[in-house]
């Protein structure tokens, strides 16, 4: 009973003090500790307003903290002196083509509403491979190693943009899903082991990548992002390296890939590699 008469003891000094904060009357709102003043923005911020925020409602993140990408890895935000160059670059080699065949406001329509920059490679750890990108719930593509553009080194360059034209292709597919006809060309040769699949391996069983061969949703956009960061000369004399059995389903899936744009999109996804291989050698030194 004794420890019971203290617990009522203190309850009821309590409930006093309680009543006695409720009644006071004093003002004890205090200024709130909310920044909301207007950011300073730097020549570089007004200008990636104006080329993507403002027509594409697209936002560059160039400067992040640690919880906008993955705090297990070692990464960091790109150096601020590419920024310009490289955004350029995603602008002529990407929106700009896509634009132009599908409609104004294509891009505006259906994108990544962010694009974030990392510096350093994004590693896999138990594995030997590097993450180049990532396009997450077609909100936001993040791209790795950045700071490594050599825009005097054509297959520099293309690495980034097909990494891009990649993570747009799942987006796309979000959209609107392709075909299940698709995997169903080579649908015992997708691996989870595609690492240890060599170029040419691939390409004798029907895939143009090695990690085309991960899974069919892989598969169908690295024909896309091939196609659209190779001329189609390139791209031709690439299959034509793989077995006869190879290069036959490398142009079935081809063709299954140009008809979802043509369909879906009403564009002609040769005339779109045109443009988009174009912009890749415009943005050279």
């Amino acid at each position: 009973m004794k420890n019971i008469k203290n617990i009522t003891l203190v309850n009821l000094v309590f409930v006093f003090l309680l009543l006695g904060s409720c009644s006071d009357t004093s003002d004890t709102i205090k200024e709130s500790q909310i920044d909301t003043s207007t950011p300073i923005l730097s020549d570089l911020d007004i200008w990636l307003r104006s080329n993507f925020v403002a027509p594409y409602n697209i936002e560059i993140s160039y400067l992040w903290g640690a919880s906008d990408t993955d705090i297990a890895r070692f990464l960091y935000p790109m150096r601020e002196a590419g920024v310009e160059r490289w955004s350029e670059t995603i602008r002529n080699a990407w929106i700009e083509p896509y634009n132009e065949l599908g409609g104004d406001d294509f891009i505006a329509k259906i994108t990544p509403r962010q694009l974030v920059y990392s510096g350093g490679f994004n590693y896999n750890p138990n594995s030997p491979t590097i993450t180049l990108g990532l396009a997450e719930a077609g909100t936001r593509i993040t791209f790795f190693n950045l700071d490594y553009l050599d825009y005097s080194d054509e297959d520099n360059i293309r690495e980034p943009l097909r990494t891009l034209h990649h993570e747009y292709g799942h987006i796309l597919n979000q959209k609107i899903p392709f075909t299940d006809d698709y995997g169903l060309i080579t649908p015992g040769d997708y691996t989870a082991q595609w690492f240890n699949v060599s170029d040419q391996e691939a390409l004798d069983m029907g895939f143009i990548t090695p990690y085309a061969s991960s899974q069919p949703g892989e598969d169908f956009v690295e024909i896309i992002a091939n196609m659209l960061t190779n001329s189609k000369e390139d791209f031709d004399a690439i299959v034509s390296t793989a077995s006869p059995t190879g290069q036959a389903y490398i142009r079935q899936k081809q063709d299954i890939v140009v008809a979802y744009f043509q369909e879906n999109f009403n564009i002609d996804l040769y005339e779109l590699q045109e443009l988009t291989y174009q912009a890749l050698i415009d943005s050279l030194d």
